[in-house]
């Protein structure tokens, strides 16, 4: 199956039901949108854009399958540029064209290529963004050195939820564990310390690895791993369990009798987000 033809498959089956809403892959564009602007990690994202790059402008968006993150810099007022090589009206570029024409947007350009075949100028954006889509790379270190050329100096490369193995054993395990993979086979993960070559050898400087448990950006999906810590509380100290300050001491507590280390074990593929800026 291709990605499209998967994802059209998914939203057929009810044991997919919830994985299609919260991955923000439902047949409703608009809704995916709404959904995912609304929701913790794009609050998370633009925190950090407004800590590293509150001046900025100017985004690329990479890889951008439906377009939930190109719209949603646009209406906040962003200048967008999109990059998505995958054509489709449902999962691809045709989405993004659409979403621009639900809300009749002026401030969003769509290009259909993949990140390392991109021609724009040198120094051109104040930003590149990337969600789910570094670890998708032929080629890692020619997609970084690509986003790091068109980037201006001193601008802010923000790479969000790519999958990241220890081991080629681990890799295996992250695949066969994979919802989707079995359909589509497109799935792929680097290490950490990959990732941060890649983004060294570009020229960039990293800010800040974002790990597992350390954003919320990289959870998935929604908030199921921090729920999960919620309910376990409230089953051994009730209705105190909804106290913010008593759910953030507990966190706090487990972050640091784990080092968030044990618990990202048990994720395949766990999700880790990089901050870096150009020289």
């Amino acid at each position: 199956m291709t990605w499209e033809e998967t994802i059209q498959y998914i939203r057929t089956k009810e044991e997919y039901k919830d994985l299609v809403r919260l991955a923000y892959l439902d047949a409703d564009l608009p809704e995916n949108v709404e959904l995912y602007k609304s929701g913790n990690e794009y609050r998370e994202t633009i925190k950090i854009i407004k800590k590293f790059a509150p001046k900025a402008r100017n985004i690329l968006d990479v890889g951008c399958g439906n377009g939930i993150t190109s719209i949603s810099f646009a209406l906040d007022g962003y200048t967008v540029t999109s990059v998505e090589p995958d054509k489709s009206e449902t999962i691809g570029a045709g989405a993004i064209k659409k979403l621009k024409n639900h809300y009749n947007l002026s401030n969003i350009s769509v290009y259909e290529d993949f990140a390392e075949n991109i021609k724009f100028p040198d120094n051109s954006f104040d930003i590149v963004f990337a969600r789910q889509s570094m670890h998708h790379a032929n080629d890692l270190n020619k997609f970084v050195a690509e986003m790091a050329r068109v980037l201006k100096s001193g601008g802010l490369f923000l790479t969000v939820r790519d999958h990241v193995i220890y081991n080629e054993e681990d890799k295996k395990w992250f695949l066969e564990n994979h919802p989707l993979q079995k359909y589509y086979g497109g799935e792929n993960a680097f290490t950490s310390e990959q990732y941060k070559n890649a983004i060294s050898q570009a020229g960039l400087s990293l800010q800040k690895e974002l790990k597992f448990y350390d954003s919320e950006i990289n959870y998935f999906p929604g908030e199921h791993y921090k729920q999960n810590r919620k309910q376990h509380l409230k089953n051994k100290i009730g209705f105190l369990a909804n106290l913010p300050f008593v759910l953030s001491l507990y966190n706090f507590h487990i972050d640091k009798k784990t080092n968030n280390i044990t618990y990202e074990t048990n994720i395949p593929g766990r999700m880790y987000s990089y901050i870096a800026l150009k020289k």
